[in-house]
């Protein structure tokens, strides 16, 4: 089996930069590795990305908050079961931006659906898969989000800073109750800082494995 690493954070935390600097350190020492994201990965994935990542200013054009979490629950089941099971399975390595902590963090403690019924339809989506490891990059959402162009700003970064805040407070609870699995980081931290101190926590668990 191979190892699978995941980053989260709110929007504007340098996750996506984080991921591609690890995946291209994990190439460079020679590991069969591959860069995901979330929603996306297959057809399907792009698909449902270009649907929810689409920011939605009509109210009749808006998306019930279950449909939300279904849609990006399918888009990640056609990614395990077409892509990411099948790498792990050859011994590779997964770098992925965004799993189920997001879905966790935004739709539940953001969009405020049950914490029970996320947690359902995540295992089904799953089929139980968790990650080795989680990186978050933990930053103040008003830093964030004034990382963002406000004419390149997608779905979730149109929000109000109270959302922002609630999913803030989402990851970092998830991250209190599974201390082992979560390394918090701070996003305000220089790029290089955070990439070095991501591979000090990454290295020994690629060294454990077959």
């Amino acid at each position: 089996m191979g190892a699978f690493i995941v980053l989260e954070g709110g929007e504007g935390c340098g996750k996506s930069t984080q991921a591609r600097i690890l995946y291209q350190h994990l190439l460079k020492e020679n590991h069969a590795t591959l860069l995901l994201h979330e929603p996306g990965g297959t057809p399907l994935g792009e698909q449902v990305r270009h649907l929810l990542m689409a920011h939605q200013d009509k109210r009749e054009d808006a998306m019930s908050p279950l449909a939300e979490l279904l849609l990006f629950s399918a888009a990640r089941a056609e990614l395990l079961a077409i892509v990411l099971r099948p790498i792990l399975k050859e011994g590779g390595v997964v770098v992925c931006d965004r799993y189920t902590p997001s879905t966790v963090a935004y739709q539940g403690y953001g969009r405020g659906l049950s914490l029970e019924t996320i947690a359902q339809v995540n295992r089904l989506a799953t089929g139980g898969l968790e990650p080795d490891v989680v990186l978050l990059l933990d930053l103040p959402p008003e830093d964030g989000l004034r990382r963002k162009d406000e004419k390149e700003r997608q779905r979730f970064e149109h929000e109000p800073l109270a959302f922002h805040r609630k999913v803030r407070q989402g990851y970092l609870e998830q991250a209190k109750t599974d201390p082992k699995r979560w390394l918090v980081l701070d996003g305000t931290l220089p790029v290089e800082r955070i990439a070095d101190t991501i591979w000090h926590r990454v290295e020994p668990l690629l060294r454990l494995r077959p």
